[in-house]
């Protein structure tokens, strides 16, 4: 089975597996936290290089004072759990976002987690955190035109080089969404170009070791032609 080297994934459908269970929606999210871990190991064991989680999207704000309020604490409950076993499997934790939006503690947490795994070399595990796609790139065009006009640099991007100015510059391989939605979110629009897409109704809570399996078998089945034939 070929492994994808880099597969991003939106955690959809904590707030509505809790719902169904009559929890409040802060349950699912910690549901879905203790998920994180366990498809964290998956994917280090199957030998993928790079995950990428949606964990709190730019536009998450908009939710509940106190739903907001709990995800901020979620790294720090996360982490404080789990670090210990994803130091011992060797796994590397980084961020892509805005991180300084969030309350000091809760930027405390991660930059910890980053600096003490930085030196890791097994998968990369990468928490999308205050994260759009839209403020990415706008944010990269920003930096390439300062460096422009501050004359670091000539006026020649290239579409590779272009990925150097985001917070994610993999392209990804496989993308997933969990729990039956089809559509993006504003997640990773300019690394996805060419991946492979697969919507599974299952939600993020019950996405397990196995779903991955099976949608990495499902990424197998597709024929990857980027543009050209074969």
């Amino acid at each position: 089975m070929k492994i994808p080297e880099t597969v991003a994934i939106i955690m959809d459908g904590n707030g509505r597996w809790a719902k169904k269970r009559g929890l409040p929606r802060t349950a699912g999210h910690k549901k879905g936290a203790d998920m994180i871990r366990e498809i964290g190991l998956a994917a280090n064991e199957l030998g993928i290089k790079k995950l990428i989680l949606y964990a709190f999207s730019t536009e998450n704000w908009k939710r509940p004072e106190e739903e907001v309020g709990y995800l901020c604490k979620l790294p720090g409950l996360f982490f404080d759990r789990y670090m210990k076993e994803l130091m011992e499997n060797n796994i590397k934790v980084t961020f892509a976002g805005e991180l300084d939006k969030f309350p000091q503690e809760t930027q405390n947490v991660v930059n910890k987690a980053v600096e003490q795994s930085k030196n890791n070399t097994g998968l990369n595990l990468c928490l999308a955190i205050n994260y759009g796609a839209q403020r990415e790139i706008t944010l990269g065009i920003k930096k390439y035109a300062q460096e422009v006009v501050d004359n670091k640099r000539a006026n020649d991007l290239s579409e590779s080089e272009f990925s150097k100015y985001l917070f994610v510059e993999e392209d990804i391989d496989l993308m997933i969404r969990t729990s039956g939605e089809q559509r993006l979110s504003n997640f990773l629009l300019w690394q996805v170009a060419y991946a492979e897409f697969i919507f599974t109704p299952v939600s993020w809570p019950e996405f397990d070791k196995q779903c991955l399996i099976d949608c990495i078998k499902e990424y197998n089945e597709r024929d990857r032609r980027f543009g050209g034939i074969k």
